[in-house]
């Protein structure tokens, strides 16, 4: 008799640690965004597009490349038993380039009590990335999509 209790008492604890594993939350990670070590590679007034994307890479399907600046994003979301995916963080590095494809700034935003926060950066001049609006429609999404929109009610 002593065995059954034994192995109640095993089968008790694993399922209990089954339910509490199973209640704890999950991350996923989207997108990239170049490591600082890498980006120290990239010089502001001497690389180009072409030698950028040799150091760090092109954008990937979650990034943007307009014709002024490159956009990397990247973001991370908590997954929690049945409930809709939250995202917790999201980093956007904009890289500005000049006419003549020279990279002119380099700088590294995060999300901050929704706040955009500039985490780094090196500039050529005082100004800041030239694409503000697509960094805040970057920002901006935050939440997901609404199903209510797309079927215009």
């Amino acid at each position: 008799m002593s065995i059954s209790k034994n192995v109640l008492r095993g089968a008790v604890a694993g399922v209990t640690l089954l339910a509490l594993a199973a209640c704890s939350a999950t991350y996923r990670n989207h997108g990239y965004t170049p490591l600082e070590s890498d980006l120290e590679r990239v010089a502001v007034g001497q690389d180009t597009r072409d030698s950028v994307a040799e150091k760090i890479g092109h954008p990937g399907s979650e990034g943007l490349r307009e014709a002024d600046a490159w956009y990397y994003v990247q973001s991370r979301w908590r997954h929690f038993a049945y409930n809709e995916p939250e995202e917790v963080d999201r980093e956007v590095l904009a890289i500005s380039f000049a006419a003549d494809d020279t990279v002119t700034n380099i700088e590294r935003f995060g999300l901050e009590d929704g706040e955009i926060v500039a985490l780094s950066r090196r500039v050529t001049d005082t100004t800041t990335v030239r694409g503000a609006g697509t960094l805040r429609r970057l920002f901006a999404n935050i939440g997901g999509l609404d199903p209510r929109r797309l079927v215009g009610n």
